[in-house]
């Protein structure tokens, strides 16, 4: 079993677990299961109890019907021969299906687990971690762990338990020479003690470095029509040709220390064996052994090689499984997003207060927020400008909670974010964002999506999709309502794609409505009619507005324009312009 200590650092505190401490944690995947996992093991411990029952069978067999002649032994071991494999068939195939069963189990539950984790991390942990990585360790390193959690236990519980019956056998026949296995112990200890270390580090690397892969795999993807049409093809075969050689390189390194560890213990095994054999035969020389004796303690040694070969293997599985449970348990770990609040709110006014807000993304020089003071009104319709990296789009983020501020407060109808239950405070939100998020499904299932589905019946979304102007495409499609609109809505255009995130928002009906670029995608026949839309949506909501074409913003209530995370000017479009400062530069940009 691993003794070696590992480091587990969570993003709230740094802790140490031991490889025993983590194959323990590993294991508590099992506890659900643990009827069918006894079931597996007393089968495992019954197959492994009839290993020495063929060199027992064996001495009965020589020294019964070649030896003494004995009639009886003639007809009845070749029979309980046939018996003893039909049991052995019929408990190695209980032990197989029922572990084989828990395998995939434990498969499913860490996934959930660690999927469950995944979607309530906060905004930060996907900033700092690439999608690669992330679903890396979804995939390859939950197969790692599992080796360890079945395969692996499989060959500790069987195997050892053969290997006591076979040395008790031995025993039995000549407990001196059977003393000659205790002599190679120490040395597989310590054998397997540092071929350990090295297996894990290069284990930990090695799925590192997949996750690395997943990365350039799925950037390469995403990003084709980039790649194509500026001609990246030769530079992304080249970083793919570099972490693939990285993997290729870190796998044989492991492959090859495990290679040098089985042959070096198979040699140290030899080595005691031929001694026994040895001794064996002048004791069988002097009379000491019969000649079925003989033949079965040489039979016992033989099966011995076998079990003794796989357990020096399980030790890379347990390695493996180890490393991989590392990174695992990091992610399942991770502090998920904080919902202090304990204050339920029903349909909210839509009252927001920005008070002193101060907001720094990690590892960056300058502040995105600085001093922040708003009171956006109920019903107001409230636009943000700015230049590229102002803080609009921060700024609209920390009204959800998807980032925290450093300092300061925000309020929603005088009561602050934080102490209102974070389910609540999203139910009185309605998002569109620049960067539509469709999901490969139906197109009724992305306007009424989540707990929507439960809410709206079908005629409220035709409701909300006519509101949007989305309907004018939606009813030309084959399938209508239940068009697939593929990966990210790829079989749909940009404008559709933004028509249909228009009219999850209206399906909501929520009472602070985030519009960030919302019509960035339309073209002007398109914008024109969402326009329209919007403007009946935002009566008696308050509306937050980013936008960089002005034109679209001209007839809010109030316009704030934001340079390097500040407030730099509030007012209506016709002040600002009169004002002749950010905003009305701006202006004269776009005008060209």
């Amino acid at each position: 079993m691993p003794t070696e200590e590992t480091s587990s650092t969570t993003n709230s505190h740094t802790y140490r677990m031991s490889g025993k401490e983590l194959y323990r944690r590993l294991l508590t995947y099992v506890k659900p299961y643990r009827k069918i996992f006894i079931v597996g093991i007393i089968a495992m411990i019954l197959l492994a109890a009839t290993e020495p029952m063929l060199p027992a069978l064996l001495k009965s067999l020589l020294d019964g019907s070649f030896v003494e002649k004995d009639p009886q032994s003639i007809r009845l071991m070749p029979v309980l021969l046939i018996l003893l494999f039909i049991f052995r068939g019929l408990v190695g195939f209980v032990s197989n299906v029922s572990i084989q069963w828990i395998a995939t189990r434990i498969v499913m539950d860490i996934r959930s687990d660690m999927f469950e984790r995944i979607v309530s991390l906060p905004n930060r942990y996907y900033d700092s971690n690439a999608t690669g990585n992330i679903i890396s360790k979804l995939t390859y390193n939950v197969n790692q762990v599992t080796n360890a959690c079945t395969n692996s236990l499989v060959i500790l519980i069987k195997d050892s338990f053969t290997i006591l019956g076979l040395l008790a056998w031995m025993f039995y026949l000549d407990w001196k020479l059977s003393l000659v296995f205790f002599i190679i112990l120490p040395v597989a200890g310590i054998l397997v003690k540092i071929v350990s270390n090295r297996l894990r580090r290069l284990s930990r690397s090695l799925q590192e470095t997949i996750g690395d892969l997943t990365h350039v795999i799925e950037e390469s993807i995403n990003g084709n029509k980039v790649i194509k049409i500026f001609g990246g093809q030769d530079y992304e075969k080249k970083r793919f040709y570099q972490t693939n050689n990285r993997v290729r390189r870190f796998t044989l390194k492991f492959f090859t220390t495990s290679a040098f560890n089985t042959p070096l213990m198979e040699l140290i095994v030899a080595i005691a064996l031929a001694f026994i054999i040895y001794i064996a035969s002048l004791s069988s020389v002097q009379g000491t052994l019969t000649v079925g004796g003989f033949i079965s303690f040489f039979t016992a040694m033989a099966l011995l090689f076998s079990p003794t070969k796989r357990l020096t293997r399980v030790n890379e599985q347990i390695q493996t499984a180890i490393a991989a449970a590392e990174s695992i348990f990091n992610l399942i770990d991770e502090t998920p997003e904080p919902d202090m609040g304990n204050t339920h709110i029903e349909r909210s006014s839509g009252h927001i207060q920005f008070r002193h807000v101060n907001y720094r993304y990690e590892n960056t020089e300058h502040p995105a927020l600085q001093d922040i003071n708003l009171d956006i009104k109920t019903g107001e319709t409230v636009a943000l400008v700015g230049q590229s990296g102002s803080g609009k789009t921060t700024l609209v983020n920390m009204i959800p909670r998807f980032y925290l501020p450093e300092s300061g407060e925000i309020l929603l109808d005088d009561i602050n974010i934080n102490d209102i239950v974070l389910a609540d405070l999203r139910d009185n939100l309605a998002l569109v964002s620049q960067e539509v998020i469709l999901f490969d499904d139906t197109i009724a299932n992305n306007i009424a999506y989540g707990t929507m589905q439960e809410k709206f019946s079908e005629s409220d979304i035709i409701e909300a999709a006519t509101a949007a102007h989305a309907m004018e495409f939606i009813e030309s499609m084959p399938a209508g309502l239940q068009t697939q609109v593929g990966e990210n809505g790829v079989r749909l255009s940009g404008g559709q794609r933004q028509r249909l995130a228009i009219a999850r928002a209206i399906l909501k009906d929520a009472p602070v409505l985030i519009l960030d670029e919302a019509t960035s995608a339309l073209d002007t026949q398109s914008e024109k009619h969402v326009q329209e839309a919007l403007e009946y949506l935002k009566r008696g909501r308050t509306t937050i507005i980013i936008a960089h074409r002005l034109s679209t913003i001209k007839n809010a209530d109030r316009i704030i324009v934001l340079d390097k995370g500040k407030v730099a000017e509030v007012g209506t479009h016709e002040n600002l312009v009169a004002k002749g400062g950010i905003y009305n530069k701006l202006q004269k940009l776009q005008s060209f």
